[in-house]
């Protein structure tokens, strides 16, 4: 049988209004990414799949956003805001191509699931005309009620024009729709706006096709899944869901995570096996843990590679570009950035090493610093393999130390040091016999007394 053809469109408003913030709220982070990358990972994809996203007029940045995430996507402006109707005609070309179904999805409910946008599609297979995702509401007041009967939904009711029995109703409009879309356009061109704001309203495509005849099923879902952000407090409460979600689905897969409500993850972080987590760990975007890692209590990680074995932390701080080989030591209160540390490297505490290559079995001491940056440029440090850093030890880049080398402790290395080489760059300790005494007489001696009371 030949897989139906789908056409998906999100419906990316930008604005932060309600928000408090100049940022599009479709730009809003959730487990480190935006709201829209959420929903537009949840689309379909795949051959016979397409996707558009429907942005306002000046919002450049959610169009680079829907682009980054999903490549495939087109945009297309909604110039006039005239309802959710009229923003899923902006999309009026990608409509016209005629796919066998038509999800229509918002930008800001980054808890979808592709699961459940599958499951949408089901009901146009079997002769409905469109399936509405509906949802048992807690608390079900502001929301549109579904009203069905039997299998068929009838009518979606908003609250204001709702009767007391109607308003009883617990099954609410999520917004979510998918249409057969051989009926689609001609059913959302002929929806009005008979109504006090002269907009038109995507909800009244139920009463179209009932005058046409066609039939209207739901689907259900958790509320969780399709919490809308429209404040910050909602921001937040979807960051929630989000981490108790991968929080599971890490435990599921084997992370030990001995207190896993400490702990915060990002929604593509992945995992080998027999890893563990201590608490009170944030794991930003584009970390990968590989199998036995350990990443210990207060660490904070973005961006990096983490071998086989490694250990990190605590209090340690990977930032982008870190790779960690198998068996690498990061200790307490070290921070690396833009930086290759190879097998077996030991950096335990203490230091920083950015824009920097440690080859293998490197050592380095404690409070070493790469001296990355002159003030205009960033430039590299290179650490051979084996290489053993003395503590307190200034590396200024650029700058290359050889396989073996040896730095002694409190230098400033400014010049390449060759494999094997001894290098100590201090200025001969001299000591005055009691210097310290006849400083602290002529301190006290210059020393103001205090004024009286």
């Amino acid at each position: 049988m030949t897989a139906r053809s789908s056409l998906t469109i999100v419906l990316a408003a930008g604005e932060g209004t309600r928000m408090r913030s100049a940022l599009p709220k479709v730009l809003y982070p959730v487990a480190g990414q935006s709201l829209l990358s959420h929903v537009l990972s949840a689309a379909p994809r795949g051959t016979g799949s397409a996707l558009a996203v429907v942005v306002g007029p000046n919002h450049q940045a959610v169009a680079e956003e829907a682009k980054r995430a999903r490549p495939d996507a087109t945009t297309f402006i909604q110039r006039e805001r005239l309802g959710t109707a009229h923003a899923v005609l902006a999309a009026r070309d990608a409509i016209a191509r005629g796919a066998d179904d038509l999800l229509v999805v918002f930008g800001d409910t980054p808890l979808i699931s592709s699961a459940t946008l599958q499951r949408m599609r089901a009901p146009l297979k079997n002769g409905a005309a469109l399936a509405v995702l509906g949802f048992r509401a807690a608390d079900p007041t502001g929301y549109g009620r579904l009203l069905v009967e039997g299998d068929r939904l009838v009518a979606i009711r908003e609250q204001a024009d709702a009767s007391p029995a109607e308003r009883a109703i617990d099954l609410c409009n999520a917004g979510v729709m998918a249409f057969d879309g051989r009926r689609a356009l001609e059913v959302i061109e002929k929806i009005g706006n008979a109504n006090a704001k002269g907009e038109y309203y995507l909800t009244d495509a139920v009463a179209v096709m009932r005058e046409m005849g066609l039939q209207a099923t739901v689907i259900e879902t958790s509320e969780d899944e399709v919490r809308g952000i429209n404040t910050k407090a909602q921001l937040a409460e979807a960051e929630q869901v989000m981490q108790t979600r991968l929080r599971k689905a890490a435990l599921e897969a084997g992370v030990t995570m001995i207190a896993p409500e400490t702990v915060y993850l990002a929604a593509d972080t992945t995992f080998g096996s027999d890893v563990t987590i201590e608490p009170f760990v944030v794991i930003g975007p584009g970390v990968s843990i590989a199998d036995g890692a350990v990443i210990h209590s207060f660490s904070h990680i973005v961006q990096a590679t983490i071998g086989k074995n490694a250990s990190v932390g605590p209090y340690a701080r990977l930032r982008p570009g870190t790779s960690l080989g198998d068996g690498a030591r990061i200790g307490n209160f070290v921070e690396t950035k833009a930086a290759i540390l190879e097998a077996g490297v030991k950096v335990n505490h203490l230091s920083y090493i950015g824009d920097a290559y440690v080859g293998a079995n490197a050592n380095i001491g404690a409070g070493t610093i790469t001296c990355n940056y002159d003030g205009f440029n960033k430039n590299k440090t290179e650490i051979g393999a084996g290489a053993f850093i003395g503590t307190n030890s200034s590396l200024v880049a650029p700058v290359k130390i050889g396989d073996g080398a040896y730095i002694g402790s409190g230098s400033v290395i400014t010049r390449d040091v060759p494999d094997d080489a001894m290098a100590l760059e201090r200025n001969q300790q001299t000591i005055r016999e009691g210097g310290a005494k006849r400083y602290r007489q002529i301190k006290t001696a210059s020393k103001k007394p205090k004024g009286g009371a």
